[in-house]
């Protein structure tokens, strides 16, 4: 079990230059965890999408099916007020501390490409190739 971010979601389901990075963690660790903000991030990670022309509107509303059915059962609360003193402590956003929160939680790796997380978290936060390396 691993905690992937916004960002590793995205590129397992919009084609670009790390989706075959992210399909090999993927076949590394298919349980994969997220705490409820990643819609609201994912969400307008696709309506960018849109906007810059990488897909048009049908695209990202497939997207959006198959993200949803592929993570909505693996998404985990977490504790609210432990992700705010991360974003105190660490001067991290309240976004990013949630994922960070809920790694830690879980006891499990936050698998990101954050280079500002992998350098705050490095007992926590480990990028797809050090995680698919380990």
């Amino acid at each position: 079990m691993i905690v992937v971010d916004t960002n590793i979601i995205a590129y397992l389901f919009i084609s670009g230059n790390k989706t075959t990075l992210s399909q090999q963690l993927f076949q590394r660790d298919s349980n994969w965890i997220v705490p409820p903000l990643w819609r609201h991030e994912f969400l307008n990670v696709l309506a960018t999408y849109v906007r810059h022309g990488g897909g048009n509107l049908g695209d990202a509303k497939s997207i959006w099916r198959q993200s949803i059915q592929f993570l909505a059962k693996q998404e985990r609360d977490l504790n609210m007020p432990s992700a705010l003193q991360l974003t105190t402590k660490f001067s991290i956003s309240a976004y990013d501390a949630q994922f960070v929160a809920l790694a830690q939680a879980t006891t499990v790796p936050l698998i990101t490409e954050d280079r500002q997380l992998l350098t705050l978290f490095p007992n926590q936060a480990l990028s797809m190739n050090d995680f698919i390396a380990g």
